[in-house]
């Protein structure tokens, strides 16, 4: 077996993070969530091209994994909001270099 001497197997935390993350959509509703989107209907129009179903079950996902939180809204009528947690929140800076970099390669 050849293996590459400067190699190093890619930690535990790096799959997790990218196992969810690969997930289609998953980045475009933590993007449109960081710029403020709060109801189930502004992250359909944010992103775009999304079914309702799959924007659901995407929510649910990110909400299992700790990086959105569903918290109703007692108004008449009432509805969800679906938040960023502090987990959430901490993507950021990822989220924005992802955008800066997109801005670069797209020329």
């Amino acid at each position: 077996m050849n293996r590459c001497r400067r190699c190093e197997p890619v930690p535990q935390e790096v799959r997790q993070t990218a196992a969810l993350l690969e997930r289609r959509w998953q980045i475009s509703i933590l993007y449109a969530a960081n710029l403020g989107a709060l109801r189930f209907n502004e992250y359909a129009e944010a992103i775009g091209d999304i079914s309702a179903r799959m924007l659901k079950e995407r929510l649910g996902e990110l909400e299992e994994a700790g990086l959105v939180e569903r918290v109703i809204v007692h108004s008449s009528p009432p509805h969800y909001e679906y938040r960023l947690t502090e987990r959430g929140h901490q993507l950021a800076p990822l989220l924005d270099a992802m955008r800066q970099a997109g801005a670069i390669w797209g020329r």
